[in-house]
């Protein structure tokens, strides 16, 4: 009963992939352990979906992209290349010749680590950007046993990688709590400021993941360092009251 209990909460957790190789293997998995589970237990597992939810966040949809989803799939337990056509965030398409080196889930969303060999570079690619794709079956590339994914995202603040830099933050009691109880990032530490507020500390790139988290909190946060991210925030809050009409 415990396996099918913690199959069903995992599969609660990646409904973002209906329509995808992923999730009719997940379920098929779960149909096969069901049947073993004892009849005293039978009327519990009727209810698991009631009593496990995984509330779903904004998220993607993967339906018509399970074709990719399965080359990227392949490739990657293959070693095989890929080519491919990508549709950057401004609109603009580019071809790649990929060595894929990891798939990740960030976000209610598939994101693919892989070198660009024109650049000899890993670069993070949204799945459901490809535009087009081919897995190259009859070649084979040396999967790097230096690779780290973990240590390719150790300065992100979510899947954008950078060089870190120190940032400091401050805030309000009104948040404090709730900045507390969470850890952000493996760097953070928490102290608290001569004015009460508390302050939130990090090695992490300065990435536009950082700055909308920053945003979010609105006049309860206030960027301390470093300077040019003090700058970034003030700008893009000023913009904002303009639009509105009142003065920052």
């Amino acid at each position: 009963l415990t396996e099918v209990l913690s199959l069903h909460f995992g599969r609660r957790l990646f409904t973002f992939l209906e329509g995808t190789p992923f999730a009719e293997d997940m379920d098929g998995a779960i149909e096969r352990l069901e049947p073993a589970i004892a009849r005293t237990h039978a009327d519990i597992a009727k209810e698991l979906d009631k009593k496990f939810l995984a509330v779903p966040e904004s998220h993607k949809d993967y339906r018509a992209h399970a074709e990719v989803i399965d080359d990227v799939i392949t490739a990657l337990v293959y070693n095989n290349p890929l080519d491919a056509s990508y549709r950057k965030p401004s609109g603009t398409h580019s071809r790649y010749r990929l060595h894929p080196f990891t798939l990740a889930t960030f976000r209610q969303g598939l994101y693919l680590f892989a070198l660009d060999l024109a650049q000899n570079q890993v670069k993070s690619f949204a799945i459901e950007r490809f535009t087009d794709m081919r897995r190259v079956s009859s070649e084979k590339f040396v999967y790097p046993a230096t690779w780290n994914p973990e240590a390719h995202l150790a300065a992100a603040f979510g899947i954008i990688g950078g060089e870190p830099v120190e940032v400091r933050i401050a805030f309000t009691e009104q948040v404090a709590a709730y900045i507390r109880e969470r850890t952000w990032h493996p760097t953070q530490t928490v102290g608290t400021r001569p004015d009460g507020r508390i302050e939130l500390r990090l090695s992490v790139a300065n990435s536009v993941e950082l700055r909308t988290w920053i945003l979010s909190f609105g006049d309860d946060a206030e960027v301390l360092h470093p300077p040019e991210l003090v700058r970034d925030i003030a700008a893009t809050l000023q913009r904002a009251a303009d639009r509105y009409g009142v003065p920052a």
